[in-house]
């Protein structure tokens, strides 16, 4: 935006007045002069002068008239690539902001119905790499949940037949319900595509999305009207989604760059840092009571030594799964190192008590004989003090379950 405004302050469309008065008064002034000196013996032809004089007026007028308009169309195209830049580079900027990838595109959707002439409506269909099977991620104006009962795969989108299955360029359609009578689609499905939108859909700009040099998605921007797109669209649209590309990469880089500083790699869980950072966070519920868990898994030196590193890390995530499935997103888990796994969890006691039993149970079951022994204790906020206690409980539970198996 003030890129955009600083450019109009410039006004680099505009002539100065002086520059008009110079190029109207030099051409009058060299007329009038050849008149003069060119006379004929009776004198000078002041009709004729003045019929030259004004046919040159109107031919400067016309000219001035016709270079203004350009001058405005491209301004109108300078200032819709601004446009892009800008929305592309506000994503990249706030990309850490966003929940997740699909929150992103969504975002990313958003912009691009809003920044492109004759964009009503639009959607984002995602590229499964393997099996190329098309899914719809987002739309704007149009009902996602009719769309989602389309099942198909990139061979029978318009985007690969009309560019014989290389999706390397944007392709403008001007009459969808043409287009799509020649797909292998049922006519069940023909139809939803035309009429999820409030209004059928008549036209559509479609361009792929490449990033790393795989088709990741399409980008379809849709119109009720006919030909609502023109060869300058298709233009915008390719620099939107080039510059998109680049913002869906480095947003894919930095949630891994976040993944990394704040979770385990192996398990999924948080990481040691970042759990003691949330701790500070946790909410209270006096009702239900807070408690800290710490779990320490058996015999991960002797699953390593005997069977493998591999099963080792097999055993850590399997039990890594067992709390998610049982405490989820709920509670603040991690990964404290090693063995050693933490939770934050609420109340009330004894369901936690439950819930543990289950998951000793559970592992025992498993493809790798996992257990693990853990201490619990109240937590009030004082989290050194807490964590001692709880380390205290662990090794007591490991004790006491050290003697009933030597019974």
């Amino acid at each position: 935006m003030k890129q955009r405004d600083s450019l109009k302050r410039k006004r680099i469309d505009t002539l100065d007045y002086r520059f008009h008065i110079l190029l109207l008064a030099l051409p009058l002034a060299l007329f009038m002069g050849l008149f003069m000196l060119f006379a004929p013996e009776s004198g000078v032809n002041w009709m004729a002068l003045l019929l030259v004089c004004l046919v040159y007026l109107l031919g400067y007028s016309l000219s001035y008239y016709l270079h203004q308009g350009r001058i405005s169309r491209l301004w109108h195209h300078l200032e819709q690539v601004v446009g892009i830049n800008d929305a592309t580079y506000e994503l990249v900027l706030l990309s850490s902001h966003y929940q997740d990838e699909h929150a992103f595109l969504d975002a990313l959707l958003n912009k691009a119905v809003s920044v492109i002439n004759g964009a009503e409506m639009g959607s984002i269909i995602r590229v499964d790499p393997d099996t190329h099977q098309l899914e719809f991620e987002s739309c704007v104006g149009i009902d996602i949940s009719r769309l989602k009962t389309i099942h198909f795969t990139l061979e029978q989108s318009f985007e690969y037949r009309l560019t014989k299955g290389k999706c390397d360029r944007v392709v403008v359609i001007d009459d969808m319900r043409n287009i799509n009578a020649g797909s292998t689609l049922s006519e069940e499905e023909q139809e939803i595509l035309l009429t999820a939108a409030k209004d059928p859909i008549r036209s559509t700009l479609s361009s792929p999305i490449h990033i790393d040099g795989k088709l990741y998605a399409m980008l379809n921007l849709d119109s009720s009207q006919m030909g609502a797109f023109s060869d300058y669209d298709r233009n915008l649209v390719s620099i939107l989604t080039h510059e998109a590309a680049n913002a869906i990469s480095l947003y894919q880089k930095s949630r891994r760059i976040t993944q990394l500083a704040q979770f385990d790699t192996l398990t999924g869980l948080h990481n040691r840092r970042h759990f003691e950072e949330q701790v500070p966070n946790w909410q209270h519920n006096d009702s239900l009571g807070s408690f800290l868990v710490l779990i320490d898994m058996d015999n991960l030196k002797k699953i390593n030594d005997q069977l493998g590193h591999t099963r080792g890390d097999q055993a850590l995530k399997l039990l890594s799964q067992v709390m998610q499935k049982y405490w989820g997103k709920k509670q603040l888990l991690a990964r404290f190192g090693g063995d050693e796994f933490v939770a934050l969890c609420q109340g009330p006691e004894y369901r936690l008590q439950e819930q543990l039993q289950c998951m000793l149970e559970e592992l025992a079951d498993g493809p790798i004989k996992v257990g693990f022994s853990y201490g619990i204790v109240p937590y009030a906020g004082h989290w050194e003090q807490a964590f001692t206690l709880a380390d205290a409980a662990m090794y007591r539970h490991k004790g006491n379950r050290k003697r009933v198996a030597n019974l």
